[in-house]
């Protein structure tokens, strides 16, 4: 009788868990208000250079991400209500959960669930209705020539993002955050993983343009502006990208 009372009890608990997320996601998107958008930073590699870098860190340094959607929504016609609010949370010593290289479906399940209780334990938030929590990990460029792939959760609207601790690479970073911000929104990525190339035509941000290469701007959720065929070169702001109209469904934009 116990273990079936005990079932029941996880049950409810998982239940409860999987509706607060599904109403969480569902009103992310709702955009009848602002967006608040959490961010944290963590010191990736726990270097001098990352832990210098994060106390010049100020709000202001991640306003062309909010400038960006704020555009963005404007050239599909939505109000002022479809943006988003970026708050400060300040610096977290804790190293989040890395996600699994390759990993089965069942490894990126239980990954995505010992993100969310990370999460849940680190970051604290105030106030109603949906939160995105965006936890950045910056690490010093001398030591780190190529970057693990970051990560964006439309389940518990969390999203972690590698990022360099250089001032020369703060433009690019706040393309990868606006990235991987979208999926936690619901975008898909839009490019073959196999060669990073944009996929046409929903990886194009102009697929009508004629002649149709070179593209002008990077489709964000592609993260690379199309050249020819087989080259594309990364936006070196997010003034060289914009959202796509497939993006712009997955988001409730259109």
């Amino acid at each position: 009788m116990f273990k079936v009372l005990r079932v029941i009890i996880l049950l409810m608990i998982f239940t409860g868990v999987a509706l607060s997320a599904w109403r969480a996601k569902t009103q992310s998107v709702e955009w009848k208000y602002p967006l608040p958008v959490n961010i944290y930073l963590i010191n990736g590699d726990e270097s001098p250079v990352a832990a210098e870098y994060l106390l010049s860190l100020t709000a202001e340094d991640f306003k062309p991400i909010s400038t960006f959607m704020r555009d963005e929504a404007e050239r599909y016609g939505r109000s002022a209500k479809a943006s988003i609010e970026i708050r400060l949370g300040g610096t977290i010593a804790a190293q989040p959960p890395a996600p699994p290289r390759n990993g089965s479906a069942l490894e990126v399940v239980v990954w995505s669930l010992k993100m969310r209780y990370w999460a849940y334990r680190n970051a604290d938030m105030s106030g109603p209705g949906p939160q995105v929590r965006m936890f950045l990990l910056y690490f010093d460029p001398a030591l780190n020539k190529k970057m693990a792939h970051s990560t964006g959760l439309q389940k518990g609207l969390i999203g972690r993002v590698n990022t360099y601790a250089s001032r020369d690479m703060a433009k690019q970073n706040n393309v990868v955050i606006a990235h991987e911000f979208l999926h936690t929104l619901g975008a898909t990525d839009k490019y073959d993983p196999a060669t990073n190339q944009p996929l046409f035509p929903d990886g194009y941000a102009n697929p009508t343009l004629d002649p149709l290469l070179p593209q002008q701007f990077a489709e964000i959720m592609a993260g690379r502006t199309p050249l020819s065929r087989n080259e594309a070169e990364t936006p070196a702001s997010l003034d060289d990208a914009l959202i796509g109209s497939k993006t712009a469904q997955e988001i409730n934009w259109l």
